[in-house]
């Protein structure tokens, strides 16, 4: 498979769950073409290595949050008996040790590369949002007089006041 096309689908792959960006055991298992059953059996026996912020278990409703985003079906319905995991980047950095076929390699360094990208794609727009606010803040003060000026103008024009007493019409 290129590793193009393999980018594309990790990238599909990846969801913010509780802010972590993580992939689900079940993602992992299908690109490293090994039964989820047997990807959570090895980790499970290396569990040390799997601390809290690297693998978390789904509470019932993030799975039901995430069931809009890909398809899957309910438990009662025959589908997954128990809640899937979550992979952290450091998770599925970790998995390369547990896994060691030619597969977990290519798979991990592709995983590897999208989480970079990620992580610099947020770092710019985050640089893009600061100059953005900062061009707003400045212009906002720079305009505040034109912004009045064209208040006023769109007020209705003041009626004069009529004077007491007689006029004669003219």
């Amino acid at each position: 498979m290129k590793s193009e096309a393999l980018a594309v689908q990790v990238e599909r792959r990846i969801f913010l769950v509780r802010g972590q960006k993580v992939m689900l055991d079940a993602d992992l298992a299908e690109l490293y073409r090994v039964p989820t059953k047997s990807l959570n059996l090895a980790v499970k026996r290396n569990a040390a290595r799997f601390p809290g912020d690297f693998m978390f278990r789904l509470t019932d409703d993030e799975v039901a949050g995430l069931r809009f985003h890909f398809e899957t079906s309910k438990r009662s319905r025959g589908g997954r008996r128990y809640l899937p995991y979550a992979f952290t980047e450091q998770g599925v950095a970790m998995l390369s040790s547990v896994l060691r076929s030619s597969r977990a390699v290519q798979v991990n360094i592709a995983i590897m590369r999208t989480f970079v990208r990620l992580r610099e794609l947020l770092l710019s727009n985050a640089d893009l949002a600061r100059k953005l606010a900062a061009l707003e803040n400045k212009y906002d003060v720079q305009f505040k007089v034109v912004f009045d000026a064209i208040r006023e103008l769109m007020l209705p024009p003041a009626t004069p006041k009529r004077q007491i007493g007689f006029h004669p019409d003219k």
